[in-house]
């Protein structure tokens, strides 16, 4: 099925990602920032389940490293066919007198710089092979932000511009663009929340569960198939329908 990239895949939310595509036939690249023992497991658990996958370690925010990950996974695994972009950082909560422009640089790098680099490292192949994806991972904090996350909203806001404008221009190249916006998903050990915060936003669900990460892999798994090639400039809520109320 083709090579995907998915961007901050050594543990959490993009470690499940790029299971589920590997389970799906694709051949995973997982990325970290650093090449320690999250990343080499999430490759070798994929390896394991007798899927393929590789993993590296580069900086998604660094013009050079993006460069060199996008050629060390082409020589290794094959041309990239489909972009994961998933990579994130810390978000700290601040009140807005406290949240400086450089507080909105550092939240702008991961969700509107990184896809850039990646975009503009991946895109010749995909178009020469008049073919690709390009799936982001939002937030349903850009519809609802909370107080404390202004930096993180307003950047979450913007990588949803850059996909909608992406998906208008390179529909013609037979290259879509999507994105997935999870709701609260605990994810095993970055999941710090107590536990009447989970039971608040449990009460909020129409559905009446929390969203799971195989919730929002499946929609990542949609959007990179031949089936949704017939689909870009979308952007799918995963919350159990939260939105609606």
């Amino acid at each position: 099925m083709g090579v995907a990239l998915v961007t901050g895949s050594s543990r959490g939310l993009g470690r499940v990602i790029a299971r589920r595509l590997a389970r799906d036939g694709f051949a995973v690249a997982v990325n970290g920032r650093h090449d320690d023992a999250d990343l080499k497991t999430a490759a070798e658990g994929i390896v394991a389940e007798g899927a393929k996958a590789a993993a590296f370690a580069a900086d998604v925010t660094d013009r050079r490293q993006v460069g060199e990950l996008v050629d060390a996974v082409t020589a290794v695994l094959g041309p990239i066919g489909v972009l994961v972009l998933n990579a994130t950082g810390p978000q700290p909560e601040a009140a807005v007198s406290q949240v400086d422009w450089p507080d909105h640089l550092a939240q702008l790098d991961f969700f509107v710089r990184s896809p850039v680099l990646l975009g503009h490292a991946v895109l010749p192949g995909m178009r020469a092979r008049g073919h690709g994806r390009i799936v982001h991972v939002d937030s349903e904090v850009a519809d609802r932000p909370p107080p404390g996350r202004s930096a993180y909203a307003t950047a979450k806001s913007a990588q949803i511009g850059l996909a909608r404008a992406w998906a208008r221009e390179l529909a013609p190249d037979g290259i879509t663009v999507n994105t997935v916006a999870p709701g609260f998903v605990p994810v095993e050990r970055h999941d710090v929340v107590t536990a009447q915060v989970r039971e608040d936003y449990r009460a909020s669900v129409p559905a009446g569960r929390l969203g799971t990460p195989e919730d929002v892999a499946a929609a990542v798994s949609f959007f990179a198939s031949d089936e949704a090639g017939f689909i870009t400039g979308q952007r799918l809520l995963v919350d159990g329908g939260r939105a609606l109320g």
